[in-house]
C-alpha cells in the first residue's frame, strides 16, 4: 500500500523536503494535498504552520524488487535480484548459486513467484497495464529450447507410426510454446485437453 505521512510545518516547500528525506524518494514520486493553509499572522503573533499529507507513489519496478528481494531474504538463498522494464512487462531475472532452489519442479514454483508479484503490484494499482516476467539463471529459454526439442522428436514418431501422441501434462505457457513450435508441421496437428493442473497437448497424424 503507498505510504502516507501528515507533516505540521511552515510551507508546502519544507514538507516536501522532510518527505523527501522521510522516504529516500524523488519529489516527482510525492502527491502533496495541503490540509491546512499556513497563516502568518499580525506581526508574527497567531502565526499557524500549514498541515500537509504526503503520499509516496510507489514505483511499480520498485515494488517488484522489493517483493522478490524479500522472498530470497526469508528464504535465506545466496541470490540476486535485477529488474528492468520492456514496454509493458516488468522483467526479473533472478542469478546466483542458490537461485534454482525457486524454480520447482518443472518450473511451478518459479511460476508461483511469478502470480504472487504480479498481485503485489496489483494491490499498490489496480489499473496497472504491467505484467510480470520472472526468469532464473535462463531457465525458462532453456525449458523453452528443450521442449521444442521434445515436441519435434514426439511430431516425428506421430508423422512416422500415424498414431496419436499425448503429452505429459503441462501449464498453459508450455503448451503454447509446442503449439507454436508445430503450429506449421505439415504432418500433425496439436490441439490440448483435459483441465488444469491435468490438462495436456496431444499430437495427431493429418
Amino acid at each position: 500500500m503507498p505510504k502516507s505521512l501528515k507533516i505540521n510545518c511552515k510551507s508546502k516547500e519544507e514538507a516536501i523536503k522532510a518527505a523527501i528525506e522521510k522516504f529516500n524518494c524523488k519529489e516527482e514520486d510525492l502527491e502533496i494535498q495541503v490540509l491546512e493553509n499556513p497563516t502568518k499572522g499580525f506581526l508574527g503573533i497567531g502565526a499557524k504552520n500549514g498541515v500537509y499529507e504526503i503520499t509516496l507513489i510507489e514505483n511499480e519496478l520498485e515494488v517488484s524488487r522489493k517483493f522478490i528481494e524479500t522472498l530470497i531474504l526469508n528464504a535465506n538463498l545466496d541470490a540476486q535480484v535485477e529488474v528492468s522494464q520492456d514496454k509493458k512487462i516488468i522483467k526479473i531475472n533472478i542469478s546466483g548459486k542458490e537461485a534454482h532452489k525457486l524454480i520447482g519442479r518443472r518450473g511451478e514454483t518459479l511460476d508461483s513467484i511469478q502470480l504472487l508479484t504480479g498481485l503485489a503490484l496489483n494491490k499498490i494499482n489496480k489499473d496497472s497495464k504491467m505484467r510480470v516476467s520472472i526468469d532464473i539463471n535462463n531457465y525458462r529459454r532453456k525449458r523453452k529450447e528443450s521442449l521444442i526439442r521434445y515436441a519435434t522428436k514426439a511430431a516425428r514418431e506421430v508423422a512416422r507410426t500415424k498414431k496419436t501422441k499425448k503429452l505429459d501434462y503441462m501449464n498453459p505457457y508450455e503448451r503454447r510454446i509446442i503449439h507454436s513450435a508445430l503450429q506449421n508441421d505439415k504432418y500433425v496437428i496439436t490441439y490440448s485437453e483435459g483441465t488444469d493442473p491435468h490438462r495436456r497437448l496431444v499430437i495427431e497424424h493429418k
